[in-house]
């Protein structure tokens, strides 16, 4: 048990840490966040068209849109412009942003605790099958929201996601690896 939960605190600090390093100094993911000089020309703009908070999809189809109606539609967009908004009517003050902070690291550590319980289930794992199943699920979390989003949304920061994937578990993996398997003296 110490095991599992001494390896779930470390390694859920080190993916915190490198989402922190991505995400803020090293800028990786820049290219989903960029600038423009129209932003609060936009933003009012925006703040006349949504009643309310909400992610929208631009052109989409009204609620009761038939089938036919869609067909005929989605011809007419092949091409042209479209766009996603995610929208909200306040920016959260640094209070809520430390706590978003807080419910990140306890879920990195959730995380990592989850794939500590499965890896102490296999029987004498060596470092290398801690080191790959956790390289191995960090792939997995990759390909399940980062990479579908991208197959059908095209976003910008694809081998970001990638790197962080790779990175962030292949650190966790290695510290995984090293306290999971080392012997009791």
């Amino acid at each position: 048990m110490k095991k599992t939960i001494v390896g779930a605190l470390v390694g859920g600090i080190i993916i915190f840490a490198w989402q922190f390093l991505t995400w803020g100094p090293l800028n990786l993911h820049h290219a989903q966040q960029q600038y423009t000089p129209k932003q609060d020309s936009i933003l009012s703009y925006l703040g006349t068209q949504f009643k309310e908070d909400g992610a929208y999809m631009m052109p989409t189809f009204a609620p009761g849109t038939s089938n036919e109606v869609m067909e005929k539609e989605m011809k007419a967009m092949e091409g042209k412009p479209w766009a996603q908004v995610v929208y909200h009517k306040s920016m959260p003050g640094m209070n809520q942003m430390f706590m978003n902070m807080g419910r990140s690291l306890l879920v990195d550590i959730l995380v990592v605790w989850l794939l500590c319980w499965l890896l102490t289930k296999i029987t004498a794992p060596s470092f290398g099958t801690v080191f790959l199943g956790t390289i191995g699920t960090g792939i997995i979390v990759f390909l399940n929201i980062p990479y579908t989003m991208h197959i059908w949304y095209g976003s910008f920061d694809l081998m970001a996601h990638l790197t962080d994937a790779l990175v962030s578990w292949g650190v966790t993996g290695l510290w995984l690896g090293w306290w999971l398997t080392r012997s009791k003296k």
